[in-house]
């Protein structure tokens, strides 16, 4: 009997058992402690629903807009790097589930599919998510490879300039490219689906990368390339520069400070996604649902509020809505689904947050998804906190 999945944990327990180790540690981890990655899911606890009652609630609506076009709910995939190692293919998967359930997808420069993969296999037009390297003939024709595969978005991580250690992924060996340790190798053996599937596809690399770098022709290469390009002075003049050669819609990734908000603003960002990358990088930071309220407070309407990290439910995105988040973003929860029943799985975990939002949303008498505000839910006083 198929399993019964009824919540993203039940995808989590089924990718767990289908996948490589390294993999699943891979995306279940955060840097050194992993407080900040823990505090991501935990914090949206202490933010508790307002029920009410003898309320209208037919005609209800999880459609919002993101960038001007409506998708279904207000939740679109978070850029994943090695997202074609948690199952094969697996942007393209994840890609072709998004589309079909009309919200946004966007590819990471880290994938394993190539930005030309996505566009010859997903139906509509998709996001591309751009990392900054010294290399800037590489940076030049990747913006353009977005260009030519006409993707509608570009989104600018800004939290990546130094890369966050993270315990787990360096005693599994999880480099760029990974290690095939002989540890690894057995683990893998006990995965007969993803090892066969695995062997059936010609994209085993990254993609974006490999064969579009000068000398970077194999995996020895890569590894070399990839440990000294990310650019430590990536700064607000990049950004204007970025954005004036991109010249389409962008959005900044990695804001956690009203002050770096009120900056990404000024740039002309078109919006801004409030994220700690997931806890991966600066372990101790605060959670992305904690400091949201600061940073819509401080940009108000002159660009669009997301939020990425922590989102596992629908009545996650509720919270994060009510809290003053324009729409949001799903990392992990999506990678569950993938790497637990490939395509299907990535639509199945869209299906389970729509439908617990729809629910939240009529039991807390909204109907429509774009009407959640900050009166829906019930905060602690002190939930911000005070910092000195």
């Amino acid at each position: 009997m198929p399993p019964v999945i009824t919540c993203i944990d039940d995808l989590k327990q089924l990718y767990k058992k289908r996948t490589p180790k390294m993999f699943y540690d891979y995306c279940e981890s955060g840097s050194y402690t992993e407080q900040t990655f823990t505090e991501n899911t935990t914090d949206f606890a202490k933010i508790r629903l307002r029920q009410r009652v003898a309320r209208d609630l037919t005609g209800r609506s999880t459609e919002v807009s993101m960038l001007g076009s409506p998708v279904a709910m207000p939740v679109a995939l978070s850029p994943v790097g090695s997202t074609g190692m948690q199952w094969p293919d697996g942007e393209i998967k994840a890609a072709r589930a998004a589309a079909a359930f009309g919200v946004p997808f966007t590819l990471s420069t880290m994938s394993i599919c190539s930005i030309e993969d996505i566009a010859e296999h997903s139906p509509t037009p998709f996001w591309f998510q751009l990392y900054v390297m010294k290399d800037e003939d590489f940076v030049d024709a990747i913006i353009e490879r977005a260009r030519a595969a006409k993707c509608s978005a570009l989104v600018l991580t800004l939290d990546l300039q130094i890369l966050g250690q993270r315990h787990k992924d360096m005693k599994n060996g999880l480099t760029s490219p990974p290690r095939l340790t002989i540890p690894n190798m057995i683990n893998m053996a006990t995965k007969p689906a993803w090892s066969l599937a695995m062997a059936r596809t010609p994209r085993r690399t990254f993609r974006n990368i490999v064969g579009h770098v000068k000398g970077v022709t194999d995996l020895a290469d890569l590894t070399k390339w990839a440990n000294e390009q990310f650019d430590p002075m990536l700064d607000w003049g990049k950004v204007r520069r970025i954005r004036d050669q991109w010249g389409g819609k962008l959005i900044l990734k990695g804001i956690l400070d009203a002050d770096d908000a009120r900056m990404a603003a000024d740039v002309g960002a078109d919006a801004m996604i409030v994220s700690n990358h997931g806890g991966r990088q600066l372990d101790g930071a605060l959670s992305s649902i904690r400091v949201l309220p600061s940073i819509v407070r401080a940009v108000g309407d002159q660009t669009e509020v997301y939020m990425d990290g922590g989102i596992r439910s629908g009545q996650d995105v509720l919270k994060a809505l009510a809290m003053g988040a324009k729409s949001t973003f799903i990392g992990r929860s999506f990678i569950y689904g993938l790497g637990a029943m490939g395509q299907a799985g990535v639509t199945k975990a869209l299906e389970v947050i729509q439908k617990e939002l729809d629910i939240s949303m009529a039991l807390c008498g909204v109907q429509k998804a774009a009407q959640i505000s900050r009166e829906h839910v019930l905060v602690p006083k002190d939930f911000e906190g005070e910092w000195v």
